[in-house]
C-alpha cells in the first residue's frame, strides 16, 4: 500500500489548489451562502472543462478513467477551499453508484452528461429518523402496472433543489430483515407529487427536504434489482464517507495553515504570541490531527479505490476524522481567541462546517460501533 501520489495526482493536486484560490476566495463562499442556488454557473462551467466531473468515469462517457483515489487528491483541494457547489453529489453520490449499479442504457444516458456538466445529481437517503442503516428507509414505492409510486419524506438531502435526477431509496416490500426489500429510483425532479424545499444547517451547505406524494415513475428506472438496492447504497455510502473523510481534511489543513500564519502576525506583550510556548503546543496539537487525518484518510480512500474490503478502514476513518477535525477548529479558536468567533473572520467558516460534516454519514460512535463489526478484516 502506498498512498504517496504520483507524478499525475502530484500535477492535479497543485493545478487544483492554484486554481481554487484564485476562482474560488473565501469571499465568494461567503457570498453563495447567501445565495439561494449556491453556487455560480460560471464557476461550475470552469470546474467542468477542467476535466474534473469526468475524472473517475470511464473514457467511453465521456470521462479521463481516473480513479477514486484521484478523485480523493481533488476532494482534499475542494475541501480546503469550502467549494461551493454539487460536485460532491453529482459525482461521488451520483454518478458513481450509477456506474456501480445501472444498466448499460442508463450509463450511456445518465454519465456522459455528468461529465459534461449537464447533470446535477444526488442520492436521497435519510429520513426523519436520520439514520444510516436500512431500518431508517420507510418511504415506500408501490408497483402499479408498468410503474411505481413513491411516497415519503426524506431530509438532509444534498444540493436537491438544482439536482435533475434523485437517486431516492425506497421500500418495494416488507422483510424480516430491513436491508432486504430496498430499491434505488432514478426520480426526475420535476416529477408532479415531489416538492423540495432548502433546509437551514448551521453550516448554510444547501441540504433539503424532498417530499414525495405518490410520484410515479416507470418501473424501469430501478437502478439495481428490485428488493437488492441496499447493496448499492452501502457501497455508495463507503464512497460517500471516505470522500468525505478526505474533504474534512483539506478543511483541517486551512486551519492549520490559518492559525500558523494568524499566530505570527498576532503580538502580545511586544512579541508574536506564536512565540509563546503553549500557543506553540497548541499549534503542535493541531499539526499532528492533520497529519493523523491525512494518513488514515488516504488509507481509506486507497482501500475503496482498489475495490476489495473497506468498511472496516472507512469507518474507523471517519470515527478519526470527526474528533479530530473538531479539536482541530477548537483548538484553533484557543490561538485566535474571540476574533475567531465572528461572522467577518474565516474561521468560523470552517468550524460551522466541520460541526456538520462529522454528522454527515454517520458520527464518531456509530463508526467506531462499524469498526468494531469489521476486526477480522
Amino acid at each position: 500500500m502506498d498512498l504517496g501520489l504520483n507524478e499525475v495526482q502530484q500535477m492535479l493536486k497543485t493545478s487544483a489548489q492554484e486554481f481554487l484560490s484564485q476562482e474560488c476566495p473565501l469571499t465568494l463562499v461567503r457570498a453563495m451562502e447567501e445565495d439561494p442556488r449556491g453556487y455560480t454557473d460560471g464557476l461550475w462551467r470552469q470546474i467542468v472543462s477542467l476535466g474534473w466531473t469526468g475524472l473517475a468515469f470511464p473514457e467511453q462517457f465521456g470521462g479521463t478513467a481516473g480513479s477514486f483515489f484521484d478523485l480523493a487528491v481533488l476532494l482534499e483541494e475542494m475541501g480546503r477551499a469550502l467549494l461551493p457547489g454539487p460536485f460532491f453529489s453529482t459525482v461521488v453520490l451520483g454518478g458513481l453508484t450509477v456506474l456501480d449499479a445501472g444498466t448499460e442504457a442508463q450509463k450511456q444516458d445518465i454519465l456522459p452528461r455528468i461529465c459534461s456538466g449537464e447533470m446535477i445529481m444526488t442520492l436521497a437517503l435519510t429520513e426523519p429518523s436520520v439514520s444510516y442503516e436500512p431500518s431508517g428507509v420507510e418511504t415506500v414505492a408501490q408497483r402499479q402496472g408498468d410503474s411505481y409510486l413513491i411516497s415519503g419524506t426524506k431530509l438532509f438531502v444534498p444540493d436537491a433543489q438544482p439536482a435533475d435526477i434523485l437517486l431516492v431509496v425506497a421500500r418495494t416490500s416488507s422483510e424480516p430483515d430491513p436491508a432486504q426489500g430496498l430499491t434505488v429510483f432514478l426520480v426526475p425532479s420535476g416529477s408532479p407529487g415531489l416538492s423540495i424545499s432548502p433546509l437551514n444547517t448551521i453550516s448554510s451547505d444547501r441540504q433539503c427536504q424532498v417530499v414525495l406524494e405518490q410520484v410515479s415513475v416507470p418501473a424501469g428506472s430501478t437502478l439495481g434489482p428490485v428488493g437488492e438496492g441496499w447493496p448499492v447504497v452501502a457501497r455508495a455510502l463507503q464512497r460517500a464517507v471516505a470522500g468525505k473523510c478526505v474533504e474534512m481534511l483539506g478543511g483541517a489543513n486551512a486551519v492549520l495553515d490559518m492559525t500558523v500564519d494568524y499566530v505570527k502576525q498576532r503580538t502580545q506583550f511586544g512579541r508574536p504570541i506564536g512565540s509563546f510556548q503553549a500557543v506553540q503546543h497548541h499549534c503542535s496539537n493541531i499539526a499532528l490531527d492533520v497529519e493523523g487525518c491525512r494518513n488514515i484518510a488516504y488509507k481509506a480512500a486507497w482501500r475503496v479505490s482498489e475495490g476489495g474490503p473497506s468498511e472496516r478502514d472507512v469507518s474507523m476513518a471517519k470515527a478519526w476524522v470527526n474528533n479530530a477535525y473538531d479539536r482541530v477548529c477548537a483548538t484553533a479558536h484557543q490561538c485566535h481567541g474571540a476574533i475567531g468567533f465572528t461572522k467577518e473572520h474565516d474561521l468560523q467558516l470552517y468550524t460551522r462546517r466541520a460541526k456538520v460534516q462529522e454528522m454527515t454519514y454517520g458520527d464518531a460512535n456509530f463508526h467506531k460501533e462499524l469498526a468494531l463489526q469489521y476486526l477480522d478484516q
